[in-house]
């Protein structure tokens, strides 16, 4: 295990063709502004949205990802606003990853049944590592183990860049669908080369297209005693690395449930299931990614956790608004 770290530090800091890839959720409509930034004030509430994701549990020291949100609708801005945080962690140098960003968004009311949102999203992003958790090869003793200081050069240990988001919302009340690009201007992340503009250090491009519909199996006048399912597509792109999410929700009354599965450029990755619990006020969802790779027996799944509440705004705006009614899981 302590050889895999020489081999982990070498890869992630040395590596000219190795590009780091965002967190990702399996649950993205329950973590809108990451997935979108359009759906900043979307739901016309004052929404506040916890998501935290456990990935690949049989691995020590893993990815662990959290991410807290808020966002409301503004009549006189013509849309919403919103602010995100997210922290990542992964590895044994426990490299960590903030981030920090706020959101606007603006409503185009194309037909009394068709609506659009654009939102423009700027960030802060840090990232740090700890140098003295890394091993390496000059630091073993044949007797001792690693007892030796390492010659190896230490870089800086912490690095700081804007970054830059922007997405597209369409939706009536039967199809919804967006497109968003994430890390627009590439930004340098290299802990050793920060003033460099090559673009082998870049935080390259995600590209996210998702698109949906709901359908309604019973025609009860009350619209939450309806069962109801809606099917889901979620594709992203980032440099060389694809992935596709086919799957659907199925609703009655307060419960929800779903079933998903992932494929990504690489191999068939995991089996999603999801089980969601959505009160008129607050909102919980649990998901486990059944991996289904080869990489079963060595990572295990991935445990991911949701927690929403919104609040109606007591005001009402004269002007035209129209919410999006979409999954929230």
């Amino acid at each position: 295990m302590r050889s895999h770290l020489f081999i982990l530090f070498s890869i992630v800091f040395f590596a000219n063709n190795l590009f780091a890839q965002d967190p990702q959720f399996s649950q993205f409509y329950a973590n809108p502004l990451y997935t979108n930034p359009a759906f900043a004030g979307a739901s016309g509430n004052y929404r506040v949205v916890l998501n935290a994701r456990d990935q690949y549990t049989a691995l020590q020291n893993n990815y662990k990802t959290i991410s807290g949100s808020f966002d409301f609708n503004i009549p006189q801005l013509g849309g919403g606003l919103g602010a995100i945080a997210t922290s990542d962690v992964s590895g044994d140098g426990q490299l960590t990853t903030t981030t920090f960003g706020a959101i606007y968004s603006y409503q185009i009311q194309i037909t009394q049944g068709f609506s659009m949102r654009a939102g423009i999203q700027g960030s802060f992003v840090q990232k740090s590592y700890d140098f003295s958790k890394f091993q390496f090869g000059d630091m073993i003793d044949d007797r001792f183990g690693f007892v030796n200081k390492t010659s190896e050069k230490v870089a800086n240990q912490q690095i700081g860049f804007p970054n830059f988001a922007a997405g597209i919302l369409a939706y009536t009340n039967l199809f919804y669908g967006g497109f968003a690009v994430h890390n627009v201007a590439e930004p340098n992340q290299s802990f050793y080369f920060p003033k460099s503009g090559s673009s082998q250090y870049a935080l390259p491009r995600r590209y996210t297209a998702h698109a949906g519909m709901n359908i309604d199996l019973t025609n009860e006048r009350d619209e939450l005693e309806r069962l109801s399912v809606s099917p889901n597509i979620i594709y992203m792109s980032q440099r060389d690395f694809n992935q596709i999410n086919l799957g659907f929700y199925v609703r009655k009354q307060t419960i929800t449930s779903g079933l998903w599965f992932r494929q990504t450029s690489q191999n068939t990755d995991a089996l999603i299931l999801l089980f969601g619990l959505r009160f008129p006020r607050w909102r919980v969802g649990y998901s486990y990614d059944v991996t289904i790779s080869g990489a079963k027996t060595a990572t295990m799944g991935s445990h991911e956790l949701s927690l929403a509440f919104e609040i109606a705004p007591k005001k009402q705006t004269k002007r035209i608004f129209k919410p999006l009614v979409c999954p929230v899981f």
